[in-house]
């Protein structure tokens, strides 16, 4: 059991008040359900906001302040407040914890990505709860995670954990507006249900993310075999009752698993350096094949941008519509002089394609 990783994402608007003061008797239950699931042989993995609600709660800054050095600033102070808080909870039930700092580009390198997923695959041989942030203090504009539950979600397709847990102040997706009086809980989200008409775009006070982001991770992550719950982390003992199988909040059903460096590429979007159009009859092969089929030059007909080998690129069909992402076999100057050709290596070798459900 000590295999079956639960990553835990826990909103700002859940573990700060509305003062912007840490909420310490949610993190004593929210650490105590973590021990627990411990004691049981899980490897509890956590993903916590509140560094810069925190920092705003501890230190009162100057009007005048632009709001960059602001995010910097509260962040740096309340990372600290936030980490210390956690490391003293988690003491009280004999386990450890370490601080991990990320940016969104940490994730785009392989390499790196790697040596990421060690080092926490090496904190939870060792018993050590990993405590995940994004950097703010050098997280900028395009930088930045669209919010934490972005990060969660690499996090969960990182270290293969069959189940991910978010955790707001909303009991979960609701088939309307939640302040609506007819709103109903959904208990189960599958692929052939389009939320975009019910989840509201709200966001909270202290988070970046609304509840339609996260439906859209959500899903995408079943997509990938993980079964995400999205519950009110107000709830009572709400992470050991999703784990034991109550029915709280709202589970999005899982597919067929993938792959790790499908997972890895799933979660590229936005990172591509250029890409490959190819036409029908290529992407017909990729897309509606039932064997394992790769990207070959002979079914590209035009190379976008510059790319180097190992680079992830966009895959567009001939009306420019993306449909998958791969990772480069070679640059892109040797792919405009294959491109077109029979008989050469793969563009994109199946291995390294992730397309898009």
């Amino acid at each position: 059991m000590r295999n079956h990783k639960v990553v835990v994402k826990i909103g700002s608007n859940v573990i700060t008040r509305s003062n912007g003061e840490v909420n310490t008797g949610l993190l004593q239950s929210l650490c105590s359900q973590l021990a627990s699931l411990h004691q049981l042989g899980y490897s509890p993995i956590l993903v916590s906001s509140g560094a810069v609600a925190a920092g705003r709660g501890r230190f009162n800054l100057e009007k005048k302040t632009d709001p960059v050095t602001q995010r910097q600033l509260l962040a740096a102070i309340g990372q600290t407040h936030l980490m210390n808080t956690y490391s003293r909870i988690l003491m009280e039930f004999q386990l450890s914890c370490a601080q991990v700092l990320v940016t969104k580009e940490d994730f785009r390198d392989r390499m790196h990505y790697l040596n990421m997923r060690n080092c926490l695959e090496g904190m939870l041989a060792h018993g050590v709860v990993p405590i995940i942030n994004e950097n703010d203090v050098v997280s900028v504009t395009e930088l930045m995670f669209t919010d934490n539950d972005e990060l969660a979600g690499l996090v969960a397709a990182m270290v293969d954990a069959p189940t991910l847990i978010i955790l707001s102040n909303v009991a979960g997706i609701y088939d309307r507006n939640p302040k609506e009086p007819e709103a109903q809980l959904l208990k189960t989200v599958d692929r052939s249900m389009d939320l975009s008409e019910m989840v509201s775009m709200e966001k909270s006070d202290f988070g970046r993310g609304g509840m339609l982001t996260k439906a859209a991770m959500a899903q995408k992550l079943a997509d990938m075999g993980i079964s995400v719950h999205i519950a009110g982390g107000h709830t009572e003992r709400i992470i050991e009752r999703i784990v034991k199988g109550d029915e709280v909040g709202t589970r999005f059903i899982p597919e067929k698993k993938v792959t790790g460096v499908k997972r890895w590429l799933g979660h590229a979007v936005g990172y591509a350096s250029g890409g490959a159009c190819v036409n029908a009859g290529a992407k017909k092969a990729l897309v509606n094949s039932e064997r394992a089929t790769s990207l070959l030059p002979v079914g590209v007909v035009k190379i976008e941008g510059e790319f180097e080998r190992n680079d992830i690129i966009n895959l567009k069909d001939e009306a420019g519509q993306s449909f998958g992402l791969g990772k480069a076999q070679y640059d892109a100057e040797r792919a405009r002089q294959l491109m077109g050709n029979q008989g050469q290596k793969p563009l994109v070798h199946y291995d390294y394609l992730y397309l898009f459900p």
